[in-house]
């Protein structure tokens, strides 16, 4: 009885392992997200700026110097130190796809990898180290919303795309078909792309990172990476959304972009829009901001330096375009500067294709202002973090900033024309000195701008 039992048994397996019906057979799952650490390259590098400190310089690094390259960066490091930056943000530096591409580095074939067109992993970590040795910080663009239609997801990830009809589908509504669009549905796709944003923060030891078109990916998965990288706890890093999203600050950035700022500034040069705006834009794009989170501001990128100009075109040419960058630099956020807008590039530095790079020999009297006004605002706390009680009109931007003591005074005039600005009260008869030249100021009830005057004073 036992032996037929046992018989049976083993017929009743037998026949479940070879007649099991198909709509039982388990698929095979994802393979689990990569989720080792890796060895951390180098020192975590230590004196990362405060938000509000920061000064941003954008390397494009195809037309940043002859050499195209990591090292074209590194031969130039003491130049941008002396400017007065203190982080560089690189564009991005992974390999680019080349199914339907336009050779956009936005369009990146694998995110832990470097472009060969750059270099290798070793000249990127001297670029990281020898920026470290110089006090200055390294963060990289990074594109999350979506990859190149040749990066190995495609076939080995499929559903971690958007798809429509069983087909993956470009970012809807954009026109960027040279890319494919991400499905942050898809709950393992989130993690290998976390894990891949801390495998640079680790193997080439940088210090944040730009996020590309960040407007894009959902809030919840910018909560989710940042919760993330904020629990790497050797590094203290800086992360900024390219987007306007007020919820951004929620999610944890550091910074969003100011395009809004960016959109009145050239309307108040092109459109005789009201400089008055500013005071707006400079409370309506700060929804949310906690503890010292800031607008990026600027007066070129890469993006509207190709599409609208260079600064000496939007903003009135070389006078024109300072008093534009005052304001940008010294009102309220942090200032980002494009390579080769310090010395007043006068053509456009075509992206994404390579095209004529810039020429550092030219302008070396506005490189010189440049200068001159960033190492104000490095030295003072007040320009950075100060109290901002505006006065302007119109046509002219004017501000104090106060904090411990110290009080900075700025006018800047944004219209080619004299212009009369009338000075509050508790400001007539103040003296002042002027932050640019070192002369004495006595302020009278009135001042009398020449076109695209600013000054820059303290007390």
């Amino acid at each position: 009885m036992k032996k037929n039992l046992l018989l049976l048994l083993f017929l009743i397996f037998l026949f479940a392992c070879t007649k099991e019906p198909a709509s039982t057979v388990i698929t095979p799952v994802t393979p689990p997200v990569t989720d080792t650490t890796p060895a951390q390259y180098g020192t975590p590098f230590v004196n990362v700026p405060d938000r509000q400190d920061a000064v941003i310089y954008q390397v494009n690094m195809r037309v940043f110097s002859q050499q195209a390259n990591f090292k074209g960066v590194i031969a130039r490091l003491d130049s941008i130190k002396a400017l007065g930056v203190n982080v560089i943000y690189l564009m991005p530096i992974y390999p680019v796809g080349s199914v339907k591409s336009v050779n956009s580095p936005y369009c990146v074939k694998n995110y832990t990898a470097v472009n060969t067109e750059f270099g290798n992993l070793e000249d990127l970590r001297s670029l990281v180290d020898s920026a470290h040795s110089r006090n200055m910080c390294v963060i990289l663009d990074w594109v999350a919303n979506h990859t190149a239609w040749d990066n190995s997801w495609i076939t080995s990830h499929k559903d971690w795309y958007l798809q429509v009809d069983g087909n993956i589908v470009s970012p809807p509504g954009m026109g960027w078909n040279d890319v494919a669009q991400l499905n942050f549905a898809n709950a393992t796709m989130r993690l290998q792309m976390i894990w891949a944003m801390k495998y640079w923060v680790f193997t080439a030891n940088v210090d944040g990172f730009r996020c590309d078109y960040a407007d894009g990916p959902p809030q919840d998965f910018w909560k989710q990476a940042i919760d993330t990288l904020r629990h790497i706890s050797t590094h203290k890093l800086l992360i900024l959304a390219e987007g306007s999203r007020s919820a951004h600050f929620l999610a944890g950035f550091d910074y969003i972009f100011g395009f809004n700022y960016y959109g009145l500034l050239k309307s108040i040069y092109s459109s005789n829009a009201s400089a008055l705006g500013i005071n707006n834009m400079n409370n309506s794009e700060y929804v949310n901001a906690t503890n010292g989170q800031q607008v990026v501001r600027y007066t070129t990128n890469h993006d509207v330096n190709g599409s609208d100009g260079t600064p000496l075109t939007l903003f009135g040419g070389r006078n024109g375009s300072m008093a534009a960058f005052v304001v940008t630099a010294c009102m309220k956020g942090v200032p980002m500067i494009y390579n080769g807008q310090e010395v007043g590039t006068p053509y456009k530095l075509v992206f994404p294709f390579t095209g004529k790079k810039i020429d550092w020999t030219l302008n070396p009297d506005i490189l010189a202002e440049y200068k001159k006004i960033l190492l104000f605002r490095s030295t003072s706390a007040a320009m950075r973090r100060g109290q901002l009680s505006s006065f302007g009109n119109a046509d002219i931007v004017a501000f104090t900033k106060e904090l411990a003591g110290e009080k900075v005074l700025v006018i800047s005039n944004l219209r080619n024309s004299v212009v009369n600005l009338a000075l509050p009260s508790p400001l007539q008869s103040t003296v002042w000195t002027n932050a640019m030249t070192g002369e004495s100021l006595t302020m009278a009830t009135e001042l009398v701008l020449q076109p695209y005057s600013y000054l820059i004073a303290k007390q």
